[in-house]
């Protein structure tokens, strides 16, 4: 079950702000010196890409849920096309108090069967476990009683914040903000519910091993979402597809539940939404636009084609 994160860190808006609204925010976690907290590149041109009819213009967007402040990428084609449209569409809207976004995630997060986190690992797994939350700050024994899948989650997160990487400077935060003050009316393809249920719903092995495996990279987490921001920065969403076929070919499960399922659901919505004119602005975490199934192949199959803009 190597790399789950880098199939999470891509397709999944909720990862950061699940773990940020039950733990110490960004802001109170130490981190790394200035020096190293600074990302390897301050521009980015990203890649978009557009599907239209005679009247309805929507552009396809992939985006990075964190990012270091100081990322210049809202420019060029990208904000041309943002400032365009009439609303913006993203996975999902998260509410804007983080207690609400925890009232919606504690029942989910919560074992209700009575297992605890410990009880499901062995001596050595459980070992490295505890070992890796003290190195993030985390008590261990305040998760015992959540699923395996939150404790995963929120590891995979905080050492990202150490390095300087913040769910406030993502892009999904940013349109949003830019979207409020242009007026246009924000949506999401999918309920905050809905996505976090794609985590319990996972059988207790996945998520066993999801955590397993989240502790055994938990030193390469850093690098590898620095890696997939300077590709996305590149606007080279085939080099990304690479990068998280490592890992999707690992879990194909994971892969239909988390990415070609929901990538089938957008493209049946967004071939609905050409039926109303308008422009809109699409924004999905960049795995979404990459490789194999991705959502501009699920449109192809529906007849629909999606052409890159230069950027």
């Amino acid at each position: 079950m190597k790399t789950w994160f880098k199939s999470l860190v891509s397709t999944c808006a909720i990862i950061p702000f699940a773990a940020c609204a039950l733990t110490p925010s960004p802001t109170a976690m130490a981190k790394e010196p200035a020096g190293a907290a600074t990302a390897a590149v301050t521009t980015a041109k990203p890649a978009i890409w557009s599907v239209s009819d005679a009247d309805t213009t929507i552009y396809l967007f992939g985006s990075v849920h964190v990012l270091k402040p100081g990322l210049s990428w809202f420019d060029g084609a990208v904000k041309q096309a943002f400032d365009k449209s009439d609303e913006l569409i993203l996975e999902l809207v998260l509410p804007d108090d983080p207690a609400e976004t925890a009232g919606v995630m504690m029942p989910l997060a919560l074992d209700q069967t009575g297992k605890t986190i410990p009880s499901r690992l062995t001596p050595d797994e459980l070992k490295a476990y505890q070992a890796a939350m003290v190195s993030v700050g985390l008590p261990p024994a305040q998760f015992d009683a959540f699923e395996p899948w939150f404790a995963a989650v929120t590891l995979s997160v905080l050492p990202l914040t150490k390095l300087g990487y913040d769910p406030n400077s993502g892009v999904e935060k940013q349109l949003t903000g830019f979207a409020k003050t242009a007026n246009k009316p924000v949506s999401g393809f999918e309920t905050l519910e809905e996505q976090l249920g794609f985590f319990d719903a996972l059988p207790e092995a996945q998520q066993v091993a999801f955590l397993n495996s989240t502790v055994k990279e938990l030193d390469q987490l850093g690098p590898m979402l620095d890696k997939m921001v300077v590709l996305w920065g590149k606007g080279d969403p085939d080099a990304l597809a690479v990068t998280m076929n490592e890992s999707l070919a690992a879990t194909p499960e994971l892969a239909k539940v988390l990415l070609w399922d929901r990538n089938a659901r957008w493209a049946d919505k967004i071939k609905e939404r050409l039926r109303q004119p308008g422009t809109v602005f699409v924004a999905v975490g960049a795995g979404h636009l990459a490789g194999d199934h991705s959502v501009q192949e699920y449109l192809k199959l529906r007849g629909l084609t999606a052409r890159r803009i230069a950027n």
